[in-house]
């Protein structure tokens, strides 16, 4: 909700970053020049209020923007419109500087820093930068900014061509007015030490990229606030992530998530289609999905999506982008007759997947497949490693410790009548000092299993009974594996036993034939 009836906010860096959509590095002329109209059209001290008409068309606003030298032509290029205006008088002559004055309540010097690092742009740049005229363009792109104003709420359309202006209670929300808002927000160490954090994790949003070298150039530029420089080259923290694509696949992966990225934009959003290597099967599927929500998990990128998955069913399922064949997704909008019925029909009654959804599955149970089932789980650790290794550490909101003496409650609740008395055995069979953890994981998501694996064999999984077997099944494994590997290690050593017993008779008997470079 606006502060006050009129448009008096002043072009702070947060107001202008709200006008560009988040995209000021791009759009600052843009944004500088809808804060201009608006303060024009809604401003205390407005001329346009009673002589610009309601609603108004393009060429009513062109009458008040510029002056009657300035051409008309929609067509022609933003010099030749302006070649006929002199001295100031039109505002495709007016520069920056002037355009701002109006705002008097900034520190421009402060202002203009904070501009250009956000821009990307040096602050010599940016100081020629405001001598130039941002209404110097052609009135395609003042039309596409009242476009614009449309999009955001500032304007209302009532018909072609036509624009109406918006009573304030229904104004779009914008930053405070007079807010302080150019400083930043960082000092610079904390920029510094951001700056090694992002660079560390850019892989898993590919836009970090551009905050990175905005970043860079800040703390790269001469100014009394810089760290000593024989601070800003020691790094000390790092961060060790697990991504596991070659640079090209990562590009490759990259471009598939701005495609998905993209589509989300859209009001409608819309179905992607694309063709899937199924790596333990050996072979291709073809995709066609509801995109719902990207994760980086298990050292890799996934797709949340619903829809026909890779065996033709109806379902959820995650895809990891760098499995993805097709170097683009396709998008179907929903007129498309490959769009599956399923998906038409959970459009209609408004009831398409959310990430909402997505998130709540992922809180019922651990493992990050969460459209698998979920199951009880009881875990078993001696004291010594749940103290070090287990205790005040954060695996899942349902994993937690419970009493030895809450046990038999517990399995008479959630394990299957026919296991529990199997279970109840193996709990009798342990110490009662032995401490237990309990929760709800999702039989077959490999990601539980894994952290299963990695707390043997100190961790006894006890309850889901299939996953109790799967567990000692592949303890039975390793054990077999280690023991072949174990014995073909003793016939080897017993071998290079004899080896050596029979060279030393040998040296012993003056047999010297074998020794390399004997006489």
């Amino acid at each position: 909700m606006p502060m006050s009836e009129s448009f008096d906010y002043p072009p702070t860096l947060a107001v202008l970053q709200v006008l560009s959509a988040g995209q000021l590095a791009s759009r600052w002329q843009r944004s500088l020049r809808l804060w201009w109209l608006l303060r024009s059209l809604y401003g205390r001290e407005s001329l346009w209020s009673a002589s610009l008409p309601h609603p108004f068309r393009y060429r009513d606003l062109r009458a008040k923007l510029f002056a009657p030298t300035h051409g008309i032509a929609d067509q022609a290029a933003a010099a030749s419109l302006g070649e006929n205006c002199q001295g100031g008088r039109c505002l495709c002559q007016r520069s920056l500087v002037t355009l701002l004055e109006a705002a008097a309540s900034l520190d421009w010097e402060d202002w203009k820093t904070a501009m250009a690092h956000q821009t990307g742009m040096s602050l010599s740049d940016w100081e020629q930068v405001m001598l130039q005229a941002p209404f110097a363009v052609g009135h395609r792109s003042i039309r596409d900014d009242l476009k614009a104003l449309v999009e955001m709420g500032w304007l209302q359309r009532t018909g072609r061509g036509q624009f109406a202006r918006v009573a304030p209670v229904n104004w779009p929300p914008l930053p405070v007015p007079n807010a302080s808002l150019t400083a930043p927000l960082f000092s610079m160490g904390e920029t510094w030490d951001l700056l090694k954090v992002l660079e560390e994790i850019a892989f898993v949003q590919p836009q970090l990229s551009v905050v990175i070298d905005r970043l860079w150039q800040r703390v790269t530029q001469p100014t009394a606030g810089r760290l000593p420089s024989s601070g800003e080259k020691e790094k000390r923290i790092f961060i060790h992530l697990d991504y596991i694509l070659s640079p090209e696949l990562q590009e490759q992966v990259d471009n598939l998530q701005y495609d998905i990225e993209q589509l989300w934009q859209q009001p409608d959003g819309g179905v992607i289609q694309f063709e899937l290597w199924m790596a333990r099967q050996e072979r291709q599927a073809t995709v066609t999905v509801y995109p719902v929500c990207l994760h980086y998990a298990r050292r890799a990128k996934y797709l949340s999506a619903y829809g026909v998955d890779p065996e033709g069913q109806i379902a959820w399922h995650n895809y990891r982008l760098d499995r993805i064949v097709s170097e683009r997704v396709k998008v179907l909008p929903w007129a498309d007759s490959q769009v599956p019925p399923a998906l038409m029909a959970m459009k209609k009654r408004g009831q398409l997947p959310t990430p909402d959804y997505v998130e709540g599955q992922l809180a019922e149970a651990w493992g990050f497949n969460f459209y698998l089932p979920k199951a009880w789980l009881l875990m078993r650790f001696s004291p010594w490693f749940a103290r070090g290794y287990v205790d005040n550490t954060d695996r899942h909101p349902t994993f937690a410790r419970v009493k030895h003496g809450e046990l038999r409650s517990l399995i008479i609740q959630h394990v299957p009548s026919e296991q529990q008395a199997l279970v109840q055995q193996v709990v009798a069979a342990r110490s009662s000092q032995d401490v237990y953890y309990a929760g709800w994981v999702r039989l077959g998501d490999i990601n539980g299993v894994m952290r299963l694996r990695d707390w043997r064999p100190q961790g006894e999984v006890i309850a889901p009974w299939p996953l109790r077997q799967q567990m000692w099944e592949e303890a039975q494994q390793e054990v077999a594996t280690y023991g072949e590997r174990q014995k073909a290690e003793g016939r080897r050593q017993k071998a290079e036993g004899r080896r050596q017993k029979a060279e030393v008779k040998a040296l012993l008997n003056g047999d010297y034939s074998d020794r390399d470079g004997a006489d």
